[in-house]
């Protein structure tokens, strides 16, 4: 039997899907938080906090809850993988909550390995974080109410990270039937809801339509792997201080043009995803009407156009561009990309 080729693994072939994190979604889900700390018999937790949190609404309300069903915290806002391990371990913890962005739950992820797999009940405040899924017999709150806090530049470069993520899945050469299914919807809330969003952070149907999009994603893309747009954010992100999110927006235009000639059939689905007109000779249109939509949604959230607005150093293209061929990222992607091209495409970006 003849294998298979990469490109057509969505088409034919043998493919798996999996994602074991279960979702408790909706406005007020935080309250859902006693229900699943009793799932598990829990009576000690260590407590994740991102420093920027520490006097807020959604922390003081999850204190209250775990203590009316009295349970023992011991709370941590330095957050440190070894420090939160140690503490944990000394306290016999037989749970984490993480409440914060995607640095304090990929810290609660590290600990809840080094303890052999405790329960782990992750509560994102970004519309975007990628961290909230993750393994077997963890679990993920999301409610618009704990996102309202968060800075509209914030919101914007979050939220198109998150959108990255599922369009660089729903491309990959790894989709299956069933990342596709996630992908388009994620693009679909996530186009449809961002520019409001990013506007206002307490409109709750807006924010649960991004935090649904991004988690969609992120169950996706753990299966699918990405592309170049993450092999470039990742590298700029190495080495300047410039958000993973705000790197990928700006490069995502260029690296999407690049790919176009690969699958026109699916960025025209892309393009009507972004709500542009797709009648007539749709896949010799899509590719220039995805760019267009593409180009459009990022000049609305005020993404600057290039990587020199963000304060890279032209001269250290040759090293982002060495970074991001070296990539796992980049195997996933639809087109072969050689490290001269990701170099005409971070000129590009520049």
């Amino acid at each position: 039997m003849s294998e298979v080729p990469a490109s057509m693994w969505h088409e034919a072939g043998i493919g798996s899907f999996e994602c074991p994190t279960k979702l408790i979604f909706g406005v007020g889900a935080h309250e859902r938080l006693a229900d699943l700390v009793r799932e598990h018999a829990s009576k000690r937790l260590l407590v994740l906090l991102d420093p920027a949190l520490v006097d807020s609404a959604i922390h003081r309300k999850v204190a209250d809850i775990l203590a009316q069903i009295d349970v023992a915290t011991v709370v941590l806002s330095d957050i440190d993988v070894q420090a939160a391990f140690e503490r944990s371990r000394e306290r016999h913890a037989e749970g984490i909550v993480a409440i914060g962005g995607e640095n304090t739950i990929e810290v609660a992820k590290s600990v809840d390995l080094l303890m052999s797999s405790l329960p782990l009940i992750s509560i994102p405040t970004t519309a975007g974080t990628r961290a909230a899924v993750s393994a077997e017999g963890a679990a993920a709150i999301l409610d618009p109410l704990t996102v309202g806090p968060m800075p509209s530049h914030d919101a914007a470069h979050a939220g198109i990270d998150a959108f990255v993520h599922a369009f660089e899945s729903y491309l990959s050469k790894r989709a299956t039937v069933f990342s596709d299914a996630l992908n388009l919807h994620a693009m679909t809330l996530i186009a449809a809801s961002i520019r409001v969003f990013v506007a206002d952070r307490n409109n709750p149907s807006a924010a649960l339509d991004m935090l649904c999009g991004s988690a969609m994603a992120a169950m996706s893309f753990g299966v699918t792997g990405l592309g170049n747009v993450s092999c470039m954010a990742s590298a700029v992100s190495s080495l300047f201080p410039v958000p993973q999110g705000l790197a990928s927006a700006v490069c995502l235009p260029h690296a999407a043009a690049f790919n176009a000639p690969a699958n026109p059939e699916r960025y025209a689905r892309i393009a009507a995803v972004l709500g542009i007109d797709g009648s007539g000779r749709r896949e010799a249109k899509g590719g220039a009407q995805a760019i267009h939509g593409l180009r459009a949604l990022c000049s609305d959230l005020g993404i600057p156009p290039r990587l020199r607005d963000v304060g890279i150093d032209e001269d250290r293209l040759n090293e982002l561009a060495r970074r991001s061929f070296a990539s796992d990222h980049s195997t996933c992607n639809p087109r072969l990309t050689s490290e001269q091209d990701f170099l005409e495409l971070f000129r590009s970006a520049y």
